[in-house]
Formats: structure tokens, sequence, C-alpha cells
């Protein structure tokens, strides 16, 4: 029988875990600019986590999530995002009780949600995230929205715009939903059937419904903005201002409401237009929470937030990557005696840094020359009977062509001087 991956996932195989690996690196050093930490969290968790704190209205809980029974009858679910994870360690942990109260964490790794698998979106997908939690400041809200704008522009994507809006405060949120309500109670019968359960729920859904977008009604709906509390609208204008002193260009999106409930004050999302990802495509986006934390048996600490699509993130890199690293040393024994140096060269060489291998399959000198091709290696070691003899290796330099006899005792040094690559071996 032969097997294959579950529709909705793919295999990273190494011809492309190198650009993963890149684009991984690349987020590390911004996290490690903006002094954001690194959290991991398990891969599942209580379902009744992502109930409370995504929102048992929304889609990824009432359609997307892969939830199981384990042994003893609990309820376990794949996690589908990230921050409700953060949350619930930010709670179980104390770490509201460390010195600093502004915390800030990034996460990176697989995601699960049932829909349909697309370019740049699958069952299995990966997702990359921060969290600063801890204060209700405007200022926090704009470092979150430069980082993720640094993300994309460091990605090299071109026609990047900033959308944001605020759903206000609670004060501000009840006010809104009010209004409606009041607009769609004299449609609801002619919406489809999960805007009608969101009407009493929660109305704010209703204008994130896919299946209704494009009804009249969609279009003059309420804004969020009109509807603000006097601190909401002082939040809301601050972020603007700041945004416009760090000549970060935005739209104000008054239909950008976002998908999960824990959602409040700004939310914004970054898109592009670049032909890479096409027009109009939502690269990341995030928000404000302000009760998450408390929802989840924690002081009042509110957070604000935002997360991309890694395979989103992978198509904007682009297929062309720089030449692959290469490794530094092919070594290319010709004989039985010479496969036995080799194999202490090799350890020797990886045990100074080095970056090897040597030929396995016992092949003739152009079999072993065309690996060391493939493998872009800067060097060839070619040791045969006459090498091992006189305790030297020939060394031959793939860029310049040159062939060098080393003694044995010499190569590290060698190596070393000779390197091209400007790598610093340690």
């Amino acid at each position: 029988m032969a097997y294959s991956a579950p529709r909705g996932t793919v295999d990273i195989l190494p011809e492309t875990s190198g650009k993963w690996q890149e684009l991984e690196q690349l987020l590390r050093t911004i996290c490690a600019n903006y002094n954001v930490k690194e959290m991991r969290t398990p891969i599942f968790e209580h379902t009744e986590l992502f109930s409370r704190a995504v929102g048992d209205t929304t889609d990824v809980v009432t359609k997307e999530m892969y939830s199981f029974a384990d042994k003893k009858g609990r309820s376990i679910t794949l996690r589908p995002e990230g921050t409700a994870g953060i949350a619930r360690s930010y709670v179980e942990h104390k770490l509201f009780a460390l010195p600093e109260k502004l915390q800030k964490f990034y996460y990176m790794g697989p995601m699960f949600r049932y829909e349909r698998p697309q370019n740049g979106r699958q069952r299995q997908f990966h997702q990359f995230g921060v969290e600063m939690i801890g204060l209700e400041s405007p200022y926090v809200d704009v470092e979150c929205m430069v980082m993720a704008v640094t993300v994309v522009e460091a990605l090299g994507l071109k026609d990047i715009t900033l959308h944001i809006n605020s759903l206000g405060d609670e004060a501000s949120r009840e006010a809104y939903r009010d209004a409606l309500k009041q607009h769609f109670q004299p449609v609801l019968n002619d919406l489809c059937y999960d805007c009608q359960q969101r009407f009493e729920k929660n109305p704010l859904r209703i204008l994130d419904c896919k299946v209704d977008k494009d009804y009249p009604a969609m279009k003059d709906a309420p804004r969020t903005i009109d509807y603000l509390s006097d601190s909401a609208r002082n939040h809301f204008d601050k972020v603007c201002a700041l945004l416009d002193d760090l000549e970060i260009d935005y739209v104000i999106d008054t239909n950008l409401v976002r998908g999960l409930d824990y959602y409040s004050h700004t939310v914004f999302e970054v898109i592009s237009d670049d032909p890479k990802l096409g027009a109009g495509a939502t690269v990341g986006a995030g928000g404000r929470y302000s009760t998450l934390i408390s929802e989840l048996g924690g002081p009042e600490n509110p957070g604000v937030g935002f997360a991309f699509g890694m395979e989103r993130l992978m198509i904007a890199m682009g297929s062309e990557s720089d030449e692959e690293d290469g490794l530094d040393v092919y070594v290319m024994p010709l004989e039985t005696e010479a496969k036995d140096l080799a194999m202490q060269i090799v350890t020797m060489l990886r045990a100074n840094g080095f970056t090897c291998d040597m030929d396995q399959c016992d092949r003739g000198l152009k079999g072993q020359f065309k690996s060391a091709d493939r493998f872009h290696a800067h060097f060839s070691m070619i040791i045969g009977d006459e090498e091992v003899q006189k305790e030297v290796v020939n060394m031959k330099c793939n860029h310049s062509k040159e062939q060098t006899v080393v003694p044995l005792e010499d190569i590290v040094a060698f190596i070393e001087n000779h390197y091209e690559g400007g790598h610093d071996h340690e």
C-alpha cells in the first residue's frame, strides 16, 4: 500500500527547508531587535480554552477545530491559533507578577484548522506571532504594528498598506452591538443561517461573513468608530498620531473587525498588492485584547499582538534564493586506506566547526567531483594511496581550480587562510 500525506498537509523537504530556516532566522533577529522573547506552548490544549478565548461563535471554533477525546474522555484540540495558548501560559505561570509589567513574547510553529486547502493555506500550517501583554497603551499598539510592518518590509514585499480600525472598549462595543442589531433586524431573514445565529450572540461577526459580504445591508452597516466612547476615541486618536509621527502609511478601514471574539480597541491588517501574493492580500493581522487574560483567570492585564501565516511569508520571500551555502570541504578517498583516513579527517574538521562530508559509495574521481559540485563545496580534498603514505592531502579550490598539497597537520590552518566564503570558524 502506498501512503501519502493527509490532505491539507505538506512535507518540507531538504530542498526547501533551508528557505524555512532563513525565514525563521529573519523573524528571530527582528524579535531580538524588539526585545521580544520566545515562548513555546503545547501543540494541543483543552478544548474549552479555545471555546472561551477565541469565542464559541467564531468559524474557528464552530467549523475548523481539530478536536478529539483523549483516553480519559477529555476534549483536546490541536491549536488553531497561538494567542490563547500564550495567554493561558501567562496566567498559569503568573508571568504578570514579574518585575517588568510589559511582557513581550513570540511564537512560531504548526497550527491546525479544518478548511479547504489552497495556495499558502493548509490544514496544518505554520504561524509566527507576537504578543505584548500588560499595558493598555497606544504606544504598545503602535510598537506592535510597526514590528509587523518591519517583518513584511524585511521580506522585500512592495505596495504595503497598514489597515487599522478601532472596536473600542466594552462601552463602545455595547453601543455598537445595539446599533448593528437595529440595522440588521429588518433583513435578518435574508441573511445566511450563520449570520442569523450570530445576530444574538455576537452581531459583530455578521460583518465578517463570507457568504453575505455583498448583501446591500453590509455596505451601509454602522461603523465602529462612530460609537467609540471618549476614552476609546482618545486611544485611537493617539494611535493615529503616533503612526503619523513615525511616517507609517495607514488607512482607517471601518469594515475591519477581525474574526476572533477577544479583540477590542485597535485592530489592524497588513495588506500587500505585491504581484507575488496578488492584489489586496492580507499578509498578517492582529489587534488589542483587553479581557482575555482576566477571562482565563488572571488579572485585568490587557494585551496586543499579531500573527503571520508562515506559508504566506514563504511565498513573499519568492522562489529565487541566494546561492545555497555549500560545504566547506568534500573529502574524496580513492582507496580503502584513504577512506579510513578520510573518516578521521572529516571527524576532525567537523570538530573544528567546518561543514564537510565524504564519499561513502567508493566511486571514481569523476563521480566524486560531481558530488562536490552538487554540494557546492568550496574545497575538494583528494586522498589516494600516495597521499596516505606521505601523510598529506591534495586540496583543490573549486573556485580558482588551484590544487595544493597540504600536510595533515596543516589542514585546518590551510582552510582558514584560504577560505573564500568569509566565514569565521572557531
